[in-house]
This record gives structure tokens, sequence and C-alpha cells, in this order.
């Protein structure tokens, strides 16, 4: 699908900052200033604090203002529930296009549109954003003892911790043992991604998955070599894990591997932050030249190593772009996946 091309690394942070900084006008100053000055921006994600979306939002909060023209104050608004749907819906259907609110919300909100049309309350073809802090390929964590690499995975009964059937965990779990011949058992209902994390480490599944930056920012997570991450999702291999396979490297198939790759599909988009559809093109140009500047800022990056977080800069159209090559998908593709990501077989926690 060509999703790929869209990917940058941070090292070109500088020319495109610079490229969107310059394409910004006097007038767009001005207006950026005049909207700005005296107010309060407001970051919502639909996460309770701590967790990945937390984390990028608190440092977005401490640093963007000084980057946008009027100096505003930055907050960090909570909304958690529905695993960030609730909150995609009050930004996308109740908040004002007036550039004060913007949202750190999952990548995945193109493919619940697809997947699961009666949760979506939004067209994620629409969809504005700023720019990316950091892509989000998920890592899937088995126990050591069990197998340190996906193919001595196989032949295995592998228990796998989910919070929930429609959760994104339960569902690439499930296409993996329908695309490329895992044998999972689905424990789905647990309380949270920490409750599958305690799980697996006491033993009581043997995997569970979550996005790789959580890894990193907390290595207690994979309980110092009890658990090791053997598959992850993604249109790139992520370069912390260079030698563990993509899903849809799993399988020979070509249309199983279309059916994982796209279920990986909205990676690259990651943790990124976006504005509503309808906000004035000079605010979203003021806000991306923001967020660019603010990338670059040495005191930024200096609080992101500090705090463990993972900074893989790109602009905001070019994860517009990538958006809409997921909402390319053909009606057949979709049909190939929802078949694939069929959890109806999974086990309730006890």
């Amino acid at each position: 699908m060509g999703f790929s091309k869209y990917i940058r690394s941070a090292v070109a942070v500088g020319a495109i900052s610079v490229a969107v900084t310059f394409g910004s006008s006097a007038v767009n100053a001005q207006t950026m200033e005049e909207t700005y000055e005296g107010q309060t921006l407001t970051i919502l994600i639909g996460h309770p604090p701590g967790g990945s979306y937390d984390l990028y939002a608190q440092l977005a909060a401490e640093f963007m203002g000084a980057h946008i023209p009027g100096n505003p104050d930055v907050i960090v608004q909570h909304q958690p529930g529905g695993g960030g749907r609730s909150a995609a819906a009050a930004f996308i259907n109740t908040s004002d296009p007036d550039g004060l609110t913007v949202a750190i919300l999952p990548d995945s909100l193109g493919h619940i549109q697809f997947l699961r049309p009666d949760a979506a309350s939004w067209d994620a073809s629409e969809f504005r954003y700023i720019g990316r802090f950091a892509t989000a390929n998920v890592g899937f964590a088995v126990r050591s003892e069990l197998a340190t690499t996906a193919e001595e995975m196989r032949g295995q009964e592998i228990i796998v911790a989910c919070t929930g059937r429609n959760a994104r965990a339960a569902q690439q779990a499930a296409a993996l043992m329908n695309m490329a011949d895992f044998n999972f058992r689905l424990i789905c209902g647990y309380d949270g991604s920490q409750a599958t994390t305690l799980a697996t480490l006491r033993a009581e599944a043997d995997m569970f998955s979550q996005n790789y930056a959580s890894f990193v920012s907390d290595p207690a997570d994979l309980g110092d070599g009890a658990l090791t991450i053997v598959v992850q999702t993604g249109l790139e291999r992520h370069p912390g894990i260079p030698d563990v396979p993509l899903m849809q490297e799993l399988t020979d198939n070509p249309d199983n591997q279309a059916v994982l790759r796209f279920l990986g599909a909205s990676a690259p988009i990651g943790r990124s932050m976006m504005v509503h559809p309808d906000t004035d093109d000079a605010i979203v140009e003021g806000l991306q030249a923001a967020f660019a500047a603010m990338i670059e800022d040495p005191a930024f990056l200096a609080a992101a190593e500090q705090r463990s977080a993972e900074i893989d800069y790109a602009p905001g159209p070019e994860i517009e772009a990538i958006m809409a090559e997921i909402m390319s998908a053909t009606p057949e593709l979709i049909a190939n996946v929802t078949a694939a990501i069929d959890t109806s077989g999974a086990a309730a926690v006890d």
C-alpha cells in the first residue's frame, strides 16, 4: 500500500521545521498572536494519567506554549473511556474549531471507522494533524521460558492477556492466529493494560502487547528478562528492535500479509497531535510550525530523554497522507481483515 514512503526519521527535523516556519506569513503570525495571547491551549487525551499519551501530552504542555505566538498557557485534559474513542468523539463533535483545543488520540481511529463503524462518530479522512512525537509499533512480549523468538512459539499454546475482545491487542493476536498459524488462546477482560502486564509477569498468561515506546519508558514491563519481545506491528521494524519480525513477515501468503500489514499500518501515525478538522488553515499551519520548533528545542529534547520518551518527528501533512492511505483500503481487504480479527472465541478472565 506504500505506507512506508511516508516514514521520515528525526534527522530531517531541521529542514522540515525551517520549511514550515518560513511558509507561514506575517498575517499568519498576527492571527496566531491574536488567537493565543492571554488564552489557554488544552491538550485532550483519551486515557488516564500515566502511559505514553500522557507522557507526550505533558511534555508538550511544558514546552509548546513558548513556541506559539502569544505564548498561551498549556494544560492537559484527561477524558478516558472506550480506549480513547470517547475523547475522539467529543473532540470531533463538540469542541470548537478555534485552535484552543488540540488532542493526542489513538492512531487506530481510521481502523475503528472501518472495523467498528458503530463506535466511530468521526470521519478520519478529514483529520488535521499538527505533528508526530513518535511512531507506535506494538511489541508482543512472551514469557522467555516459553520462547525468545516468534518461531519458537509455533506449535505451543500461548495464552494472550487482553483487556477486551474489541481491543487492538486482542484483534491483532487473533489475526496472528488466523493469518500466521499461531496457537493462541485469548483471555480478555483484564482491567487495563497494566493488568495484562502483571498477569504475564506472574505467569497467569503467557503474552501481552503494548506500544513499544512503553517498554522503552518502563523497562520493568519486561521483568528483567522474564519476557522477550518476539513480534512487532508496523510498516518498518523499529530501530530499537531491528531483529524482531513484523506481523506480516510471519506468513508467505500474500493475502494474509496484506491483512497483517493493514492492521499495523497506523503505527507511523503513532503519538501525533491533531487539531479540529474545521480549524482555520492559518491556525493549523501556525501550530504545525510551533510543534516543529518545539521538537528542535534542546530543552524539550533533554526533557524527553530524561523521561525516556522516544522522539521520531514527522510533520502534520505527512501524517495526514498516511491516514489517507489507510482510508483508501478496498472493501475486499476490509472483509478479510474483519474475518481475521474475530475474537468471538476468546475466554473471559476468571
